[in-house]
């Protein structure tokens, strides 16, 4: 039996069995840092992380739940009280990096004005203005054409820089917008009750879950964890998944293995953590106060033009002296010849360039504008044209995130389920005891939760906390069989495994509703293949009967027509 949902979706999530490894470097000193003495500056970043090691005082890794309780105030179970978590969070402030130093704006206008080869045009602008000054002076009717060139280089180079400044602006100001609108959440349990929060709103003593997929959105010491790994690679460098657990195995804060950092992504499993530092407190808040003060790389069309400025303000002076010395050689008078000198150097001067250089980049921007990508500095799209191939997310990015069960497989068939708003008119077989033991499979082997106090609202339109595929799932079954939750509480759940990219199926025990039967019933669901290979008989039109190779091909026809149409399929077992 199979459950199809739209938007393929992949998740990379492996059930934790691996050992915990310890590697320690037992090279010599010498050895360890060598190369390091022709380097001074990276002495200095090595001397900085041996600082950040020093100051960080954090022992929290090392006590008990029951010391953490005591430590920040909180309940593992209930969670911090609001009013709690409110007076924490007007003490220590919101759980965010302080932002660097920004660039007023009027900074930014005058780089683009006197920036690169823009400098090279006004310099030759203002050559222009003292050689017509010096003829005037000697001639009171002497031609204007000078004035008329330094005019036309200063407006060339004030467009340009303005149109520029125009196009970073604007795009920087849609960028913010972008940071605004879709802010981190994060799941936390206050008062006892499981509620999704803006990140920055966490503090100390928050009890926060996560799993796979999820930013960590504090540093967390982990109380639980069901194969946690996650992506340090971001604070530490190390390339393989780590694996989180609720032991202490360390020592040092940065190498035990029941920490989580903030800005880290949990790639595997789930965990629950208490947090224990926010904002600028955190691991990675500290090192971006040591890295605040690295500046940001010049675009390979910047160090052109840099270069090429430095060739050709090299090429016009030594030109311009040339002719300056030939001139006075040959009895020119020294007014004659300074005038000399600077046409000399400004007729070296490529004008059209910048503009052109400019306009050619911004239709370039354009274009790309109306494929709805945005260019935040016109200089990204000389570097983005050597680009050849860019890696992207698709769940969230180029998708809504968002799921519906489209079609259902059981006794041999395929069925369309309505996928409309509303999702209330479904035109299955809902008498089939096929369906209703799918059904079952269904609520049960389920993760997601509706958020509380959303009785009023529509079944389609309340909030769930849970992943996308979950989610629709979810929804499907509270609006076809009814209360969900109730169906649950009825059947509790004695032990479950998480989804993992190795075994690829989710499974969990739960006792039965039926009083007279005190067996467990055991449900999954996963890749079709997978749960296929764990079952030895297959329910069609409601009778168990073995399953076969005829069988087993119907099944795999089944789920690659239904993935063909761009659909995620599940089984369930």
């Amino acid at each position: 039996m199979k459950v199809v949902v739209k938007t393929p979706e992949i998740f990379s999530v492996e059930l934790s069995g691996t050992k915990d490894i310890q590697e320690t470097d037992r090279g010599h000193e010498k050895e360890k840092y060598r190369g390091l003495k022709s380097k001074p500056w990276e002495l200095k970043k090595h001397h900085q992380k041996e600082e950040l090691k020093k100051d960080l005082d954090l022992d929290d890794h090392k006590l008990s739940n029951n010391e953490l309780e005591k430590k920040y105030g909180t309940n593992i179970m209930t969670g911090l009280s609001s009013a709690q978590a409110a007076e924490l969070l007007a003490r220590d402030g919101p759980n965010t990096l302080s932002p660097p130093t920004e660039v007023p704006e009027i900074i930014k206008f005058l780089k683009q004005m006197v920036g690169g080869f823009s400098l090279l045009l006004w310099v030759g602008a203002i050559l222009c203005w003292i050689a017509y000054g010096i003829q005037y002076s000697n001639n009171k009717s002497s031609s204007m054409d000078n004035v008329y060139l330094g005019a036309v280089l200063a407006v060339v180079v004030i467009l340009t820089g303005i149109f520029a400044y125009y196009q970073e602006a604007k795009s920087t100001n849609i960028m913010a917008s972008f940071s605004k609108m879709i802010p981190q959440q994060a799941l936390v349990i206050r008062d006892s009750e499981k509620k999704t929060i803006p990140a920055e709103q966490l503090v100390v003593g928050d009890i926060v879950e996560i799993k796979g997929g999820d930013q960590v959105p504090a540093d967390v010491r982990v109380l639980t964890a069901q194969g946690c790994k996650v992506d340090n690679s971001s604070l530490t460098g190390e390339s393989e998944p780590q694996a989180r657990s609720c032991e202490f195995t360390h020592d040092n804060a940065l190498e035990t293995k029941n920490i989580c950092f903030y800005s880290t992504t949990c790639l595997e499993g789930t965990a629950t953590g208490m947090v224990i530092n926010t904002g600028d407190r955190t691991i990675i808040g500290q090192i971006a106060s040591l890295a605040s003060g690295v500046g940001n790389e010049k675009t390979p069309i910047a160090i052109e033009i840099e270069h090429f400025v430095h060739i050709v303000a090299g090429v016009a002076v030594s030109i311009g002296i040339l002719f300056f010395i030939i001139a006075m050689s040959m009895q020119y008078y020294i007014l004659d010849s300074i005038i000399f000198l600077i046409g000399i150097t400004v007729a070296n001067v490529p004008e059209g360039l910048l503009a052109t250089v400019t306009v050619t980049l911004s239709l370039t921007a354009k274009r790309m504008a109306k494929k709805n990508c945005l260019v935040k500095n016109l200089e990204a799209v000389e570097t983005l044209g050597s680009t050849s191939i860019i890696c992207s997310d698709k769940t969230g990015t180029l998708t809504q995130n968002r799921m519906t069960v489209a079609h259902l497989w059981f006794d041999n068939q395929i069925f369309m389920a309505d996928t409309s708003e509303s999702h209330s008119n479904q035109v299955f077989d809902q008498s089939s005891e096929t369906w209703a033991s799918l059904a079952k499979i269904i609520t049960l082997c389920n993760r997601a939760e509706f958020k509380p106090g959303q009785e009023t609202i529509p079944i389609m339109k309340k909030v769930v906390v849970g992943d996308a595929s979950e989610t629709a799932l979810l929804k499907f079954s509270e609006v076809t069989l009814g209360d969900v939750m109730d169906i649950r509480k009825r059947n509790h759940k004695v032990a479950e495994i998480p989804f993992n990219s190795t075994n690829k199926f989710q499974l969990s025990i739960h006792r039965t509703d039926d009083p007279k039967d005190k067996r467990f019933l055991l449900v999954m669901k996963g890749a079709p293949e997978r749960v296929l290979e764990k079952c030895s008989t297959i329910m069609v039109s409601g009778r168990e009967q073995p399953l076969d190779r005829t069988t087993a091909e119907a099944f795999h026809m089944a789920y690659m027509e239904l993935g063909g149409l761009g659909e995620r399929v599940l089984g369930e077992r």
